[in-house]
């Protein structure tokens, strides 16, 4: 088996309304979603299981310290650019990034693939998902510097679903 450089292959999809079963989404339910796979910084991508808490167990007898994993923790936050009509003002289309995430406090779900698909490629039952999991966003941050406008977007994981699948319709 190759190994599989990881370029143009991550898929990410945003959901505003909660899947029937968050842990098994349907193809259908996660194309209906913004696909946000082209619209976000892939550079500071963050969306990935994080050490657990750990939780020390240390028997009375032992000479060193142990600890077994605790509560998950994960990363999350992504840098989303700005679009704008030539005419002026957002482009209601293809800003919809941050429209779903410019209140602070949006519920939403989230789903990452990363497999030897392309990204641009729609989901099928029995996609590998990496994670998927219900999120809360903070406010959108303003990033200085050069390049396109942009925000930075802090997200926290209410709920994670490590290496699951979509379900079949």
């Amino acid at each position: 088996m190759p190994r599989m450089i990881g370029d143009g292959k991550t898929k990410f999809t945003l959901c505003l309304e909660k899947p029937v079963n968050p842990g098994a989404p349907t193809a259908t339910e996660l194309n209906a979603g913004i696909d946000a796979s082209f619209k976000i910084l892939g550079s500071d991508f963050a969306w990935s299981a994080a050490d657990s808490t750990a939780i020390s167990e240390t028997p009375l007898g032992a000479e060193l310290e142990t600890t077994v994993p605790g509560r998950s923790t994960y990363t999350a936050g992504l840098t989303l650019w700005r679009y704008f009509a030539l005419a002026g003002g957002a482009d209601a289309t293809e800003d919809e990034v941050f429209e779903a995430l410019k209140e602070k406090g949006t519920t939403f779900w989230a789903y990452a693939r990363e497999t030897d698909k392309g990204a641009e490629e729609p989901w099928a039952a029995s996609d590998e998902i990496y994670l998927g999991g219900e999120a809360v966003n903070d406010l959108p941050q303003r990033l200085d510097g050069t390049g396109f406008i942009k925000r930075r977007v802090p997200l926290m994981v209410q709920r994670g679903y490590n290496n699951i699948t979509v379900a079949a319709a």
